[in-house]
């Protein structure tokens, strides 16, 4: 077993960390105080992302992407997660792989350009009434006329009012299942600005600011045929593809935030000094760094083991769900003691601690709960059982 780095796995870890320390660090503090991301800021980081070849860094080579097999994606990813969330994803993009289904003229009206990033794409399916229950959703899309007409409403929809279209996954029908009948759902792409169609401003939250939400609205919205990505009725299956995937991602970003704590606290513990000794020399810190460097290395291995298997397409669901549910637990436990190490000045401003603290909580929410990768956990257990 190699635990080593390749010489193009460190070149992928060195130049996305010093294009985050460089580009992304210094304007932390601004979109902190003022809980956006200017214009102008954004367009110039962009550019320099795509510059610096970091840009839709996880998409084919074939379709303009940098191509980086899931290991490496995942040490870039990690790297990025240091910074906030309105900086790293809104400035370096990385699209949904779920436009990999494009075919034809979605190709270059879709994928292509949201791959150069020229369009913004935002994935739109979580509901008031359904959040983890994706078949719960009552968004319809009803064919009339050779279109279909969609109806509903979907909340909590990330970057959406930068997005220049929706990913949006919407029940098309009814099928039988095993506990009785069932929606069937299709993923459609729909252009911003279509008549019945509404992006509304989301919702204020501790976390991520400047990383906006939004409420979408759907009044009669009419879209072609052609909308259909994937197949008529195939949205679920299609989800699950790229589920597993963004988890993941969340998972790499929480491993980078970690361990921007755990280096924050490490230098606190040996340089303030009280009754006469570094503070780190006192059990009651000193154990608390242990035990945060350990479950971060624990965390660590548990992602890198899920990015090796995706690699080689023997990757499960309880693969992802493991490396989400630990790296998502893991940054709440080191944010959290971290903050405890520095004391009061762990709460000011002027570190970004109180910031990944804050940041932390909504990790064990969105891409599915702690509670949801726990179901997934015990179900692939279960099912060598025939249960």
């Amino acid at each position: 077993m190699e635990f080593a780095l390749s010489d193009d796995e460190q070149l992928v870890v060195k130049t996305t960390r010093d294009f985050v320390q460089r580009e992304l660090y210094p304007h932390e503090r601004e979109v902190e105080r003022t809980g956006s991301l200017r214009p102008e800021l954004q367009a110039e980081l962009k550019r320099k992302a795509i510059e610096a070849g970091l840009y839709a860094a996880n998409m084919p080579v074939e379709v303009g992407g940098g191509g980086l097999d899931p290991v490496s994606w995942v040490l870039y990813e990690k790297e990025l997660g240091k910074t906030s969330y309105a900086l790293h994803y809104t400035c370096v993009a990385r699209p949904s792989n779920i436009l990999l289904a494009c075919v034809g003229e979605q190709r270059s009206r879709y994928l292509l350009p949201t791959v150069r990033g020229e369009r913004v794409e935002c994935l739109a399916m979580t509901e008031p009434g359904a959040g983890s229950d994706l078949r719960g959703m009552r968004t319809t899309a009803v064919e009339s006329g050779g279109d279909f007409v969609i109806e509903g409403v979907k909340h909590f929809i990330s970057h959406a009012d930068q997005a220049d279209y929706v990913i949006l996954f919407a029940v098309t029908g009814e099928e039988s299942g095993a506990r009785g009948r069932r929606a069937r759902i299709t993923a459609f792409l729909v252009d911003r600005g279509l008549p019945g169609f509404t992006i509304r401003k989301g919702y204020d939250n501790v976390s991520h600011r400047g990383y906006t939400n939004s409420v979408l609205e759907f009044s009669g919205c009419r879209v072609p045929r052609s909308a259909v990505l994937g197949e008529l009725h195939a949205g679920f299956e299609l989800a699950n593809t790229w589920l597993g995937a963004t988890r993941l991602q969340v998972a790499a970003t929480c491993l980078g935030r970690a361990e921007r704590a755990l280096d924050l606290a490490a230098r606190w513990a040996a340089e303030r000094v009280q009754f006469g000794q570094p503070i780190g020399r006192f059990q009651g810190v000193g154990f608390k760094l242990a035990d945060m460097a350990m479950e971060l290395r624990a965390a660590e291995l548990v992602v890198l083991h899920a990015a090796w298997k995706h690699a080689r397409g023997t990757a499960d669901d309880a693969d992802m769900a493991m490396a989400k549910l630990k790296a998502s637990e893991m940054l709440a436990m080191v944010a959290d003691e971290a903050l405890q190490i520095h004391g009061g000045m762990g709460l000011m401003s002027d570190l970004p601690l109180e910031r990944i603290w804050r940041d932390a909580r909504i990790e064990r929410i969105w891409d599915g709960t702690s509670e949801i990768q726990r179901h997934i956990i015990a179900r692939s257990l279960m099912r060598q059982f025939g249960r």
